[in-house]
């Protein structure tokens, strides 16, 4: 028993194969079973991988059973190059058989293609770029261990969530009326509950904050019953210029905290300027770039400046 293991243990291991499989961030949370159509070559169960009758299989005279074929190339005089072909004789097999005695099943090849339905069990929490085992379940060739079939998970970008370990990211869009006075709103989670979120009046929302739902995050793989957080960033839709009457702004300007005292001097040096909308496309960027390039010709510039690379 001992030396049957020892003589597995001892042959030579073949490639492993690898398969992408797509999956999405809700086949990651609950879970799933994925049927997988794989091609892969086996053993001819005919000939059991003999090729043909017993004994009939003969290593080729023609290479010595190498599979390749040196031929030596005379290139001038004392000089010689070496080539290396694979030999016409048995295609490279290093084995050779007649026609006649050739297993009818594979053609002699030893090995026949097969297709093979692997069952993917996708566990909860399981993450991007995981990767499933299936010992054994690769090409089978003589006299070799057959590899693995490794199944390498690939996530599909989610529309609503973005994952970070175990926890999850989402952002919403309050209107400044909700993030000062108050709201609520359901998230669709990725196993088809409605999580209902909400904030009392008086709690105010500022653009960017982050508030946490615990425990509504990704499960644990192999814990599932343990869940990261759920992170949830606002942002905040301010109204449209002129939304309300001027009489109207007074009475919400009662209600809004005062204004902040600032103290404006007087005199002939005070000039009044007029503020507008800022234009990204006028180029200003482009203009103090030139005017840096001005100051270096006339000898303004001292050693190599260094820009922000932009992409």
């Amino acid at each position: 028993m001992g030396g049957g293991m020892g003589g597995r243990r001892g042959r030579r291991r073949g490639e492993d194969t690898h398969h992408p499989l797509r999956v999405s961030l809700e086949d990651l949370y609950n879970g799933k079973t994925s049927k997988l159509q794989l091609s892969k070559t086996v053993i001819c169960s005919k000939c059991k991988g003999a090729g043909g009758k017993q004994g009939a299989m003969q290593k080729c005279k023609a290479c010595n059973g190498r599979g390749v074929k040196v031929t030596l190339r005379q290139l001038g005089p004392g000089m010689v190059q070496q080539m290396q072909s694979i030999c016409p004789e048995c295609h490279g097999e290093g084995e050779i058989i007649n026609e006649k005695d050739r297993c009818k099943d594979c053609r002699g090849k030893k090995v026949k293609n097969e297709t093979k339905i692997l069952e993917v069990h996708v566990d909860k929490g399981m993450k991007d770029n995981q990767k499933i085992t299936f010992r054994g379940e690769g090409d089978q060739l003589p006299d070799v261990e057959p590899g693995d079939v490794i199944i390498i998970l690939q996530q599909k970008e989610h529309e609503l969530f973005t994952r970070e370990g175990n926890d999850l990211y989402c952002s919403y869009n309050l209107s400044l009326t909700e993030a000062l006075c108050g709201f609520q709103f359901t998230i669709k989670h990725l196993d088809g509950r409605d999580l209902l979120i909400k904030s009392p009046p008086g709690v105010v929302i500022h653009p960017g904050a982050i508030r946490t739902v615990k425990g509504e995050g990704m499960p644990m793989y192999r814990n599932p019953f343990e869940k990261g957080n759920l992170y949830v960033k606002f942002d905040i839709s301010f109204p449209p210029t002129n939304f309300a009457s001027e009489e109207d702004l007074k009475k919400l300007e009662k209600l809004l905290p005062k204004r902040p005292k600032v103290d404006i001097p007087e005199g002939e040096d005070v000039e009044e300027v007029d503020l507008v909308e800022y234009d990204d496309t006028r180029g200003g960027r482009g203009r103090r770039e030139a005017y840096d390039e001005d100051d270096d010709e006339e000898g303004h510039g001292h050693g190599p400046r260094v820009q922000c690379a932009h992409q």
